[in-house]
């Protein structure tokens, strides 16, 4: 169930709690909050660069999205078998810490590169579809929207398909109007592509 744009209003207001330089105690050593993210990697991989296709890599995110993420979840805004009962008792410390962790590391290539002419039709889909105007023209994300470039392919047509068929919690129905025209070619189309970009 979406939730009303005042609500989402409020969640965005939470989350931006968490921008670089807001929290003058953080003060905590990287490592330190590394160990304590070794949870998060046990699925989501080494420095949150995922090995499986249906679980996103966290390295490279926007710190804002990331703790947007984390309180969506937290809330029970967003739903996930795994990330609820995880995100359920994270403090506000925690969620900022978690999200400058997972921002501040490098994004790993997976080594997966479209094709000339698919990564052409990719972009034209892309920029026709207005996703780099949110995204931001590389597609690495920005404030509380997710970076898409390298991001694991079937996690990424997963979620399309979610936003596709109204099944994805999406905060202000941006994804959900974006994603319901397309069709299952566009959605292979446009996977194979953002999961080609570095």
């Amino acid at each position: 169930m979406r939730c009303s744009s005042e609500r989402a209003a409020a969640l965005l207001a939470a989350a931006q709690l968490f921008l670089p330089g807001t929290n003058p105690a953080l003060g905590a050593d990287i490592q330190e909050i590394g160990k304590r993210a070794e949870v998060c990697i046990t699925c989501h991989g080494a420095d949150g660069n995922s090995t499986n296709p249906v679980i996103p890599s966290l390295a490279g995110q926007p710190k804002q999205f990331i703790t947007t993420q984390l309180i969506m979840f937290r809330e029970g805004n967003r739903k996930d078998p795994q990330m609820s009962p995880q995100s359920v008792n994270l403090s506000n410390a925690d969620v900022d810490d978690f999200g400058t962790y997972f921002s501040a590391q490098k994004l790993v290539s997976a080594g997966r590169i479209a094709a000339p002419d698919k990564a052409a039709a990719g972009r034209r889909l892309a920029e026709q579809l207005r996703c780099v105007q949110c995204h931001g023209p590389a597609l690495m994300g920005q404030q509380h929207i997710p970076r898409l470039a390298g991001q694991q392919g079937e996690y990424l047509r997963m979620q399309l398909y979610g936003f596709k068929a109204s099944t994805r919690f999406d905060m202000d129905g941006n994804m959900t109007s974006a994603a319901q025209p397309l069709s299952f070619a566009d959605i292979e189309i446009l996977v194979d592509y953002l999961a080609g970009l570095e």
